[in-house]
């Protein structure tokens, strides 16, 4: 049965916005390792092939058949398959290459033990002008650790901050589970401060011509890995090249449509983490209190209750407050995950479906360009996510995990339920 939920008022939408750009706290991950801390575990190539044509996954604005990433998968999740990394395309009238890496080959360590860490690097462009980002090639140097990527800007108003965080943390980098724990940019929901993202079977990524990332002089970038580390942990040092235009174009920006999570174990399983309460406890004890809340909130922004109904499949719709124009979709979740679609008025007689993913493959995440699509204020934007407990019996890496209800959470065990939207403004 579909939950569908309306969005609530728009300070439950900015509630979540922080807590999506906050992060998640000081995690506690020796309760992670005894959710999904089984090492013996091996990754498999089974199920979940994608549909022709519909790509899935983190989003920013692609031209025409590109998808993201690196262009390497590792051998986890849905249908693992890899695909070989393509020569990348010549440079464009206007543009320059600039790459950036991590400081230093870094080791992933979940702190307090456990199987997952999120790790952010400040990376300095060194962006003399201001000027666009027009494509970028995300490289994991360890893919099959590598669970995605995301790159934030950082105007120059938040350098400071941003050095100041990687100074404050002993190595490269600090620990940063959500967001980049920096503060909010903007509303948030409605213009995140994504540069792009890299997830399993992407390659490089080309923004259409006419349109590009706003970097202004002086910023610098964040790079968010999440490591996986049901499998050990191996130094890693993961670069990007970005092509950088400094002529006048359509700026990007990048809207988000979550929904909440809730999926119940099965008939005739159970155990301590069956229960709801015991799970958002669980997942706050993993990732810290803002895990929990973010649970909360998500119910709030689409529902406007605290009361969950679990199921499945469940959606969440959002009233658009601008004018835009959709240029790019895609969308995220993690193993568990079955299918996934957007849907712009869904229910009326202007309903347009922009994104069916009927058939989920975790390793095969790419964003789609879709015909320049208008939306303006009151029409409604809707993620639909189905998740399904079975593939814990079909895929060897999660075999072996004890079932549990599954909500929002940050783990590669966890799930997510996630809209990603490429728009340009009037």
């Amino acid at each position: 049965m579909t939950t569908r939920r309306r969005l609530a008022p728009f300070g439950a939408a900015l509630a979540v916005a922080a807590l999506l750009a906050a992060g998640c706290g000081s995690p506690n991950l020796a309760a992670q390792s005894r959710l999904d801390g089984h090492a013996g575990a091996t990754h498999g190539a089974t199920g979940h092939p994608t549909s022709a044509g519909d790509p899935s996954g983190h989003a920013s604005g692609l031209s025409s058949g590109q998808a993201s990433g690196a262009g390497q998968s590792g051998a986890s999740g849905h249908g693992a398959s890899s695909t070989p990394k393509a020569a990348p395309a010549a440079l464009r009238p206007g543009e320059s290459l600039r790459s950036v890496a991590v400081p230093a080959p870094y080791t992933p360590k979940a702190p307090s033990g456990g199987t997952d860490d999120y790790r952010c690097f400040v990376l300095d462009p060194k962006i003399a002008r201001d000027s666009f980002v027009t494509g970028f090639d995300i490289a994991p140097g360890q893919p099959a650790e590598v669970h995605h990527v995301i790159l934030y800007r950082v105007p120059p108003s938040q350098a400071a901050a941003a050095r100041q965080r990687d100074a404050e943390t002993p190595g490269d980098g600090w620990t940063c589970f959500g967001g980049t724990g920096l503060g909010s940019q903007g509303s948030m929901l409605d213009d995140a401060p994504w540069v792009g993202a890299w997830a399993p079977g992407g390659t490089e990524r080309l923004l259409d011509p006419d349109i590009g990332i706003p970097l202004p002089k002086g910023s610098l970038l964040v790079l968010q890995v999440h490591y996986n580390l049901l499998h050990g942990a191996t130094p890693d040092r993961t670069a990007v090249d970005l092509r950088i235009s400094t002529k006048a174009l359509t700026p990007l920006d990048t809207m988000l449509l979550p929904a909440p999570v809730e999926l119940p174990c099965r008939a005739g399983h159970s155990g301590p983490l069956c229960n709801r309460d015991a799970a958002v406890l669980d997942v706050s004890a993993r990732f810290g209190a803002n895990a929990g809340r973010m649970v909360a909130g998500l119910l709030l922004l689409c529902d406007g209750t605290f009361t969950p109904t679990p199921g499945a499949t469940q959606s969440c719709s959002r009233t658009v407050q601008q004018p835009a124009t959709v240029r790019t979709v895609a969308g995220h979740m993690h193993r568990l995950g079955s299918s996934i679609r957007i849907d712009l008025n869904p229910g009326t007689p202007k309903a347009r479906t922009l994104l069916d993913t009927k058939v989920w493959d975790f390793d095969n995440q790419g964003a789609v360009s879709i015909p320049a699509t208008a939306i303006k204020p009151g029409d409604r934007l809707q993620v639909t996510c189905t998740h399904d407990q079975a593939w814990r019996d079909k895929l060897p890496e999660l075999r072996g995990i004890p079932e549990r209800y599954v909500v929002w959470g940050e783990g590669t065990t966890d799930e997510m339920c996630l809209g990603i939207l490429g728009v340009t403004r009037p």
